[in-house]
């Protein structure tokens, strides 16, 4: 078992310092079709896909409007897959304000790939978003946080294929994902002057660590809990906080799959109606921007220039 002294040795913590003058937390979206989540892959088939509605263009503009209501701008981590056939849509993300940033091509969780299969999704994927938006990407979203010590060279690789941070880790353990062991401040994964990790917010309450950057957590939680968990969890770790969600938590009208098991679809549909609303009383409590903004003090000076 890794004690505390431990972790602090091993984990290249970045000086977080820089930063702290910062008033503004992170606004992240994962940009996905309703069908490519986890809560369906037991449901669907890739092949399936195909055969699905497509409503990601329709949700995301509605949240794109919505975000330019609240004076939000943030970062999109967007699929390869919905670029190449929503171009228009990225170049309109982008021309909103907000940063594009990668989420691989189709959804595929870390674990299910080899070095080189990895290598060629975010190669690919970072290709297809820079072409649409007109825009450099420097971020990458490991789809469903799978991003763990199991796959570690995966930080390499996107080193490599030039990008300067990630938003990967969870240091939280759910049934889901996440990796408790990991800090909960960013660290460079590669060492000092490498790529930086910038971990997704939690927060600890007596005897647990609970997830507190958003998500399904923010549409099935009273708004109040929502609030304490990220105001408590940005004031634990001192540094600014990480909160996203899917441009489909607020579609009231997509699909429903009776098939599904009933927690998946507790976890998906609940919520979906007041999630406009809670984003408008989040937006007026906290102050966001983006990624790329707000860690940028923290980016390697041969991340940044990669």
């Amino acid at each position: 078992m890794t004690t505390k002294g431990q972790q602090e040795t091993e984990w290249q913590l970045a000086d977080h310092g820089e930063i702290l003058s910062s008033e503004k937390n992170a606004f992240t979206v994962d940009v996905e079709e309703w069908f490519q989540v986890g809560a369906f892959e037991t449901t669907f088939s890739r092949s399936d896909w195909v055969t699905l509605e497509s409503r990601v263009e329709l949700q995301t503009r509605a949240l794109l409007y919505l975000l330019s209501e609240l004076s939000i701008q943030g970062t999109f981590f967007c699929l390869g897959w919905v670029a190449e056939r929503y171009p228009l849509l990225l170049a309109d993300i982008a021309k909103a304000g907000h940063e594009i940033a990668c989420h691989g091509v189709d959804h595929r969780r870390l674990f299910t790939l080899t070095e080189e299969e990895f290598r060629t999704d975010v190669r690919q994927a970072k290709r297809t978003l820079e072409l649409a938006s007109g825009k450099k990407v420097v971020g990458y979203r490991a789809p469903s946080f799978s991003l763990t010590q199991e796959v570690w060279w995966a930080y390499k690789v996107l080193s490599e294929e030039g990008f300067t941070y990630s938003s990967s880790l969870y240091p939280v353990k759910t049934d889901h994902y996440g990796m408790q062991s990991a800090p909960r401040n960013p660290f460079y994964p590669l060492g000092d002057n490498g790529l930086l990790e910038i971990p997704m917010t939690v927060c600890d309450v007596p005897f647990l660590r609970v997830p507190a950057s958003g998500g399904g957590y923010f549409r099935l939680l009273p708004y109040g809990v929502s609030h304490y968990l990220l105001k408590q969890g940005v004031k634990q770790a001192d540094v600014p906080g990480i909160f996203y969600m899917h441009p489909w938590e607020m579609d009231t009208d997509q699909p429903y799959v009776k098939e599904a098991p009933w927690l998946s679809k507790f976890r998906h549909y609940n919520g979906q109606a007041k999630l406009p609303q809670k984003l408008a009383r989040i937006a007026h409590d906290f102050k966001w921007g983006r990624v790329k903004d707000i860690y940028r003090p923290l980016f390697s000076v041969q991340g940044e220039h990669k």
